[in-house]
């Protein structure tokens, strides 16, 4: 572990020698030339492939990370998880940037694209559910994954009233609580799906499920939307 602390506290100056390097890319939405400063703070560098991200980085970061790891696979986890602790620490900026290093040592790493979503998701829906989506495409049967996307989707009907975003939301949180009966996130989100149908007694249903596993879960304030459209058949909510 010291080592990789070791590693945290090199990680600016690893970078400092391409520190004022504009990197020219052809990838769709990379637009124009950007430092490694602007980069680090947009999604996978701002559209690039892992080996240009890679290079963009320096050789002396991969030496670095080739020395302190047993492997970048390794390294991988090990920044996601650091992009997890600051993500509760509040810290979006430094999270986005361990996140994007997860990426571009490993880039079938899921969680990389997860946290990458969960961060654009207050922002970008658009770009949050394509993050979402290449997560899944990894780990296909991730029920986190599932009910992260289908969250997303229903973020994104709020805004367009789109029938197809309500329909992939409901359609991924029912495969989330299927593939995973103890989420009890994937069911409070399957309870807003259902409300959002009109099915207001399948609601209540999903949200006593989710209820039951893990009390936290609960939103409140839309407990009080639901209620107001039909009383809890069990009384537990008034």
């Amino acid at each position: 572990m010291k080592k990789y602390l070791l590693l945290l506290l090199l990680l600016p100056a690893l970078a400092a020698p391409v520190a004022a390097q504009k990197v020219k890319t052809k990838t769709k939405g990379a637009g124009a030339e950007l430092p490694l400063a602007a980069r680090r703070q947009l999604p996978l560098f701002g559209g690039l492939t892992p080996e240009a991200a890679q290079q963009l980085m320096g050789a002396a970061f991969l030496k670095g990370i080739d020395q302190n790891f047993a492997s970048r696979t390794e390294a991988s986890q090990f920044f996601a998880r650091k992009g997890y602790e600051y993500i509760n620490e509040g810290q979006a900026d430094t999270a986005r940037y361990r996140f994007n290093l997860a990426w571009l040592l490993d880039p079938k790493n899921p969680e990389a694209y997860r946290g990458l979503g969960l961060l654009a998701s207050s922002t970008a829906l658009d770009e949050s559910i394509g993050l979402f989506e290449r997560a899944l495409a990894i780990t296909p049967a991730s029920s986190a994954y599932l009910a992260d996307l289908g969250a997303s989707y229903l973020l994104r009907y709020d805004q367009s009233k789109k029938s197809k975003d309500l329909k992939a939301a409901f359609e991924h949180l029912q495969k989330a609580t299927t593939t995973d009966p103890t989420n009890a996130y994937a069911f409070q989100q399957l309870a807003r799906a259902h409300y959002l149908q009109g099915n207001y007694a399948l609601a209540w249903e999903a949200v006593h499920k989710g209820q039951n596993l893990n009390l936290t879960s609960v939103d409140f304030d839309f407990i009080a939307d639901l209620v107001s459209k039909q009383p809890d058949p069990q009384g537990k909510f008034k």
